[in-house]
């Protein structure tokens, strides 16, 4: 089974029913959900969408989301080792790094993220979801 790491942008676009991203997000948090690939997130991002979500909406509606992610994602540990590969890396953004450096840790197959050009110095490979979706549908259909 392919283990997907998924950026918290994925998670907005779906959660937000962003458009024009919400298809493509949705039908890969959907394969997550049915167990057809398994869908890795940071402990990050749970604080990254409930800090979010509450300046939008309100504290119950912010846990509810947090508990829908919880239930579908597995949670990549954040720790010290995660934290000083992020703070000594060459990325332009520490929360960019966090979720690479979880990435690493956990194995992934891949990245999934809107924003490649954030990941511009991982060894994972890093698709977007329209990307990843098409790499997808041809291993299924053979």
């Amino acid at each position: 089974m392919r283990t997907l790491f998924i950026d918290t942008n994925v998670l907005y676009d779906v959660l937000g029913k962003r458009e024009p991203f919400y298809d493509s997000s949705n039908t890969v948090w959907s394969l997550c959900e049915k167990g057809k690939v398994k869908g890795l997130i940071s402990v990050i991002s749970f604080n990254n969408i409930y800090y979010v979500t509450r300046r939008f909406t309100n504290r119950i509606d912010a846990k509810k989301k947090i508990s829908i992610v919880r239930d579908v994602f597995t949670m990549v540990a954040l720790d010290e080792q995660v934290i000083n590969q992020a703070i000594d890396s060459d990325f332009a953004d520490f929360e960019d790094a966090i979720q690479y450096f979880s990435a690493v840790r956990s194995d992934a197959d891949c990245i999934i993220t809107r924003n490649k050009k954030d990941f511009k110095l991982s060894d994972v490979p890093v698709l977007s979801p329209d990307e990843f979706l098409s790499i997808y549908q041809q291993e299924s259909a053979q």
